[in-house]
């Protein structure tokens, strides 16, 4: 009987356990040890055939969209599972350092070299109670997937440097006030468009504020983050190391205001998910393609197929990376954040299939995490 009894809570005590693993979009979701995900804004790298999600760890109320430990990272085979591999990246309790509690560390990105054998963390960085004035970029390096990573700096990039694309005529220090948009919305366009805030920025060094990192098939990697006060993607080529920027950069998609860029590649062609600037609000997806990674980009409009609703809000979602599909060739998987500012560490993870119909991206609904991975 007490055999019986024992298989019986044994039983009882897997399926729970099961239950408990089991993950379904705009619910919140639980590690291997039953305790909340907590990665946010973050990014996927899959090194000897383990998946490493890293993420802003963000804590309870307002407050907690402010840093205060550091960047997450979890351990997967199968993407459905996850270990918690715990803070990779720790906030410095010292109020010299720039990566000090309260400060705000956004959109953390890791990629591989494999040329020094040791991961490259970047990240969107703004100093403690200076707002989003700062728009740095930081820089962390590890030995291991898992860390710990060591804080290296956080720069503008691209100090006293040309974007390659800015036309001659406009590469000289800005000789007029800064167009004020609320006055005159359409010269204000106009300017932008003409570099006037890359001319501001010049000496200072170049915004760079919603990031990701892209790593082609030659293994050049890129940095791009939303810059000229989110008006205009900047796509920049690392070094060889990833630890540092060349002198090349493009301005792309000017004036358009694109911010959380997501990359993925098929068949020779770059494609990009990004979102308006509304900030904590979702709004509709956009989507483009490139032969290029620099350029031209064709806007391919919306790529979200669903309700009216869905259409309008990205599945009340932003974007934050995109990642091959473990098991379907030529299909991908669409990671988003549902923010949630007043209690920011409840902010639920969206994963959805995503797949080219028509040469064009599109995105749709699946409740269950578990189908849209295999």
């Amino acid at each position: 009987m007490k055999s019986k009894l024992l298989i019986l809570l044994l039983s009882l005590t897997n399926l729970l356990a099961s239950a408990q693993q089991a993950k379904k979009n705009g619910e919140l979701w639980y590690d291997t040890d039953s305790k909340l995900i907590n990665a946010h804004g973050g990014g996927i790298l899959k090194f000897n055939d383990i998946y490493y999600f890293y993420g802003e760890f963000k804590g309870m109320g307002k407050d907690g969209n402010l840093a205060k430990d550091g960047v997450s990272c979890y351990s997967s085979k199968d993407l459905l599972n996850w270990k918690n591999e715990g803070l990779v990246l720790k906030i410095i309790p010292d109020t010299i350092s720039m990566l000090q509690p309260g400060c705000i560390l956004e959109r953390p990105k890791v990629i591989y070299n494999a040329k020094n054998k040791n991961f490259i963390m970047w990240f969107h960085h703004e100093l403690k109670d200076k707002g989003y004035s700062a728009a740095l970029t930081g820089l962390a390096v590890s030995e291991s997937p898992n860390g710990p990573f060591k804080y290296i700096h956080s720069i503008r990039p691209h100090k006293n440097v040309w974007p390659k694309n800015l036309a001659d005529e406009f590469k000289k220090p800005l000789d007029y006030p800064v167009v004020v948009r609320a006055k005159n919305q359409e010269l204000w366009k106009q300017k932008v468009l003409e570099g006037m805030l890359v001319r501001r920025d010049f000496e200072s060094g170049q915004m760079a504020r919603d990031m990701t990192l892209f790593v082609d098939d030659d293994g050049k990697a890129y940095h791009v983050a939303s810059s000229e006060d989110n008006q205009t993607l900047h796509v920049a080529l690392l070094n060889d190391d990833y630890t540092g920027f060349t002198d090349e950069y493009y301005r792309i998609l000017e004036g358009q205001a694109n911010e959380a860029p997501a990359f993925f590649k098929s068949k020779g062609k770059y494609y990009l998910i990004a979102s308006g600037t509304t900030g904590w609000k979702p709004n509709p997806g956009r989507s483009f393609v490139a032969k290029n990674i620099y350029g031209p980009w064709e806007n391919l409009g919306n790529p979200v197929i669903g309700k009216k609703e869905d259409v309008a809000t990205t599945y009340h979602s932003q974007s934050t990376y995109i990642i091959p599909h473990p098991k379907k060739k030529g299909e991908f998987i669409y990671l988003g954040d549902r923010w949630t500012p007043e209690n920011a560490a409840e902010g639920k993870l969206i994963w959805l299939p995503l797949r080219l119909e028509d040469k064009k991206p599109i995105l749709f609904w699946e409740d269950s995490l578990d189908k849209v991975v295999k």
